[in-house]
């Protein structure tokens, strides 16, 4: 392993199709020498689904990370205050909570994890992986991306055919989205031409 690069919170929410591709990336930060704090949703924590099970997903946080999941508000609330962490990794970020960030909700682990960092400057990086990006969700994409603090992993339609609002972010480019994120800088071009399903 490298040199401890410092610590990060690492949220995940309820786009269930994406867990794997969002873990994977949350093992390869490891390895480049991050911490990782994993943070669930209240739907990633809660929800059985074709793709796993909530307990399943939590221990391959836990045992990805060593750290203990915070899925709880009181759990998360500390992270900024306490400088617990330097930035805050949403990945995947569904339409829901692009929604709930968008107007100011903090009423969930992740949403609460993203204010708590907020209020002391930290970078909070969003993975985003939605159904309605180019409907719905595009006016809550459009809101957070003229936020001071907000930073996306670049993203693109993953099935224009079969489903011509989904939006999804390149995974493979969180690790550097995030370095730019931490230098105060939205990796580019953002948008990207069609992504992998």
């Amino acid at each position: 392993m490298n040199t401890p690069r410092g610590r990060i919170a690492f949220a995940v929410c309820g786009s269930f199709c994406t867990l794997g591709t969002a873990t994977a990336q949350a093992g390869r930060l490891v390895r480049q020498g991050w911490e990782l704090l994993p943070v669930m949703s209240f739907a990633a924590s809660r929800l059985d689904t074709r793709f796993g099970t909530a307990a399943e997903w939590k221990a391959r946080l836990e045992e990805l990370t060593g750290n203990p999941v915070l899925d709880t508000l009181q759990a998360v609330e500390p992270l900024g205050p306490k400088r617990l962490a330097e930035a805050l990794v949403i990945a995947p970020c569904t339409g829901t909570t692009l929604a709930r960030l968008a107007v100011g909700l903090s009423d969930t682990p992740v949403t609460l994890a993203a204010k708590s960092l907020l209020r002391v400057g930290c970078p909070v990086l969003i993975a985003v992986s939605t159904n309605d990006g180019l409907g719905a969700s595009g006016e809550n994409i459009a809101r957070l991306r003229q936020r001071k603090h907000y930073y996306f992993v670049p993203y693109g339609q993953d099935d224009p055919a079969a489903k011509p609002q989904s939006l999804k972010a390149d995974f493979a480019l969180l690790p550097a989205a995030l370095e730019a994120a931490l230098a105060g800088r939205q990796i580019q071009p953002l948008l990207r031409e069609r992504i992998g399903a």
